[in-house]
């Protein structure tokens, strides 16, 4: 199994893209009274500790969530989920919710989740936080495997996200592989992809795939800072590509992203907001 534990990044600057872009997400979902599905093709534990010895040891709660929690620019459906989960208004949260646990914030009576995840330890928490949610589903599979697998799901709309760790080249082809052959089953479902943004940047020719493969309407948003001199491989920033996004969620990204990027990664941050492919 691989050795990657989000307990050691819970709440970095990826996080925080990658959870205001769904919570920006869901708050359209919610326009319609219709019921939808949300699928997390890897869900990984339901809440971290923030207190944890795993996330003292690295700080990237610190220098991610924890550092803009009471930033204007924050989205109010993402600072809000964050207050409720913790059951205070006070911005120094302690503990922080996984993309599972934000998935049943906005779940509504009705709404369906479908969870997977891979590695034993992740499912068994999965499990045993999970599975007395309404309407929730836990699959202990791979999820690049599984997304085009149980698509389309009921109800017919809805959402993915796929978050792999990238611990493996072939994770960047997987991504793209099971996205495409899911949105051919499912096109009119939301497809939400998290990627690194390295100095070796693997992710690129993933999106040149996308680019390529015919699907319209695919939105782009990365933060990303310069690399040090010292620097030669690394992540210095993430992005989130989304298929069929709600109406205005690009200008919602390109309102917020600008000023958490420099907030988040330093004065050398920008952010990217643009379509990939159109209409």
């Amino acid at each position: 199994m691989l050795s990657y534990r989000h307990a050691y990044h819970a709440g970095n600057h990826a996080d925080v893209i990658k959870h205001l872009t769904m919570a920006l997400i869901f708050q359209a979902m919610h326009k319609k009274a219709k019921p939808f599905a949300y699928i997390d093709t890897h869900s990984g534990g339901v809440d971290y500790d923030l207190l944890s010895d795993e996330a003292v040891k690295t700080g990237e709660a610190y220098q991610g969530i924890l550092r803009v929690m009471d930033h204007p620019a924050l989205p109010a459906p993402y600072r809000d989920l964050l207050h409720q989960y913790n059951g205070s208004t006070d911005n120094n949260i302690a503990l922080y919710p996984g993309s599972p646990a934000i998935g049943h914030h906005f779940q509504r009576d009705g709404d369906k989740l479908y969870l997977m995840e891979l590695h034993n330890n992740e499912t068994s928490t999965l499990k045993r936080k999970a599975s007395r949610w309404a309407d929730t589903a836990i699959h202990h599979r791979d999820g690049f495997e599984g997304l085009p697998a149980i698509v389309p799901p009921e109800p017919r709309r809805g959402l993915v996200l796929m978050d792999p760790s990238y611990e493996i080249k072939t994770d960047y082809n997987k991504a793209y592989q099971s996205i495409n052959a899911a949105y051919k089953r499912w096109p009119t479902g939301i497809f939400a992809l998290w990627y690194p943004v390295l100095i070796a940047d693997k992710s690129q020719m993933m999106l040149d795939s996308f680019e390529r493969s015919g699907i319209r309407r695919i939105l782009m948003a990365e933060i990303s800072r310069d690399a040090q001199e010292d620097e030669s491989f690394g992540m210095i920033g993430s992005g989130m590509m989304i298929i069929n996004p709600p109406y205005q969620l690009d200008e919602q990204l390109s309102d917020c992203l600008p000023a958490l990027a420099k907030a988040l990664l330093g004065d050398t941050a920008v952010a990217n907001v643009r379509w990939l492919v159109g209409e």
